[in-house]
């Protein structure tokens, strides 16, 4: 099975700037692995502080973003992995979640941890077919 890197428009940029070592989105043979996603802007590639709410409609445009870019789409993630530093986010996180995937949605582990190197407290990772 090949592994092929899938460039991003801004956020490929935006993680190089950061200073990151890894690739936002990478297709191995049918799947599409993608990376933990922060709350990037889509336009300038800074990172965006806010509430809960405003960070995870954030990072779910940029999971968009980077399936679409890839060739694929919201309906085909398979597998989303949450990563959040405030357990009592969960309710929140579930309206605007639910917004992304109204129609059977994916398999979904949701992480509780204590924090990350820069501002933020939402990121999500994914799995789609590609």
């Amino acid at each position: 099975m090949d592994k092929t890197i899938c460039p991003v428009p801004v956020l490929s940029d935006a993680i190089k700037t950061i200073g990151v070592p890894l690739s936002p989105v990478v297709r191995a043979g049918d799947f599409l692995f993608v990376s933990g996603l922060p709350p990037l802007d889509l336009e300038t590639g800074k990172l965006v502080r806010g509430d809960i709410a405003a960070q995870t409609e954030l990072v779910l445009e940029n999971i968009k973003h980077a399936v679409e870019s890839a060739g694929s789409s919201l309906d085909k993630v398979v597998k989303t992995t949450v990563y959040i530093t405030n357990a009592a986010y969960f309710r929140v996180v579930n309206e605007v979640y639910a917004r992304f995937f109204p129609h059977e949605p994916p398999a979904r582990t949701f992480v509780a941890m204590a924090s990350w190197p820069m501002e933020f407290d939402i990121e999500i990772e994914c799995i789609a077919i590609a």
